[in-house]
């Protein structure tokens, strides 16, 4: 009885080890795999292209990807289509990765955020305008007017048509 109150006794003077959350947050580590973003270029064109392979490299069907045609008036990415609909349900996400290793423009990114809490089975569904990231400084909201056959040289898939 004497050894359980010595280990007590020597405990109450010990560092303690909870973190108290909503102050301090823990840093993650660099593999973390938290809620998904949309990226931009610099430019403020959207990366994704609607080709919808992450939905095809989704395990759990949690991603819903329908693509529409941009044009010279309204352009939103540089590639011939831009993802209309963007859809992610976190209900039945599984944060495994596949989507962002599936993705040729590298548009969608698992970052750092890992605060997600529902009230009801609707807020679980993020849409294209809860997942896409701010306009970068120095670029344009999406749709753009384009003139027709202007490039970026910024932008990989804009290829100069004179080389």
């Amino acid at each position: 009885m004497l050894r359980g109150l010595w280990t007590t006794f020597r405990e109450m003077f010990a560092k303690p080890v909870t973190i108290q959350y909503p102050e301090i947050k823990r840093p993650v580590r660099e593999r973390f795999k938290g809620r998904h973003e949309l990226k931009r270029y610099d430019n403020g064109l959207e990366k994704c292209i609607g080709c919808a392979l992450c939905a095809a490299a989704c395990p759990a069907d949690a991603i819903f990807v329908e693509a529409s045609e941009n044009t010279d008036e309204e352009r939103y990415s540089p590639g011939e289509r831009y993802a209309s609909t963007y859809e992610i349900n976190y209900l039945r996400c599984i944060f495994c990765g596949f989507c962002e290793d599936a993705c040729p423009t590298e548009a969608i990114v698992l970052e750092k955020d890992y605060e997600l809490s529902f009230t009801d089975r609707a807020d679980a569904i993020y849409t294209k305008d809860m997942l896409i990231v701010k306009v970068p400084a120095g670029g344009q909201p999406t749709p753009q007017k384009v003139t027709p056959g202007s490039f970026d040289r910024s932008i990989p898939e804009m290829k100069d048509p004179t080389n």
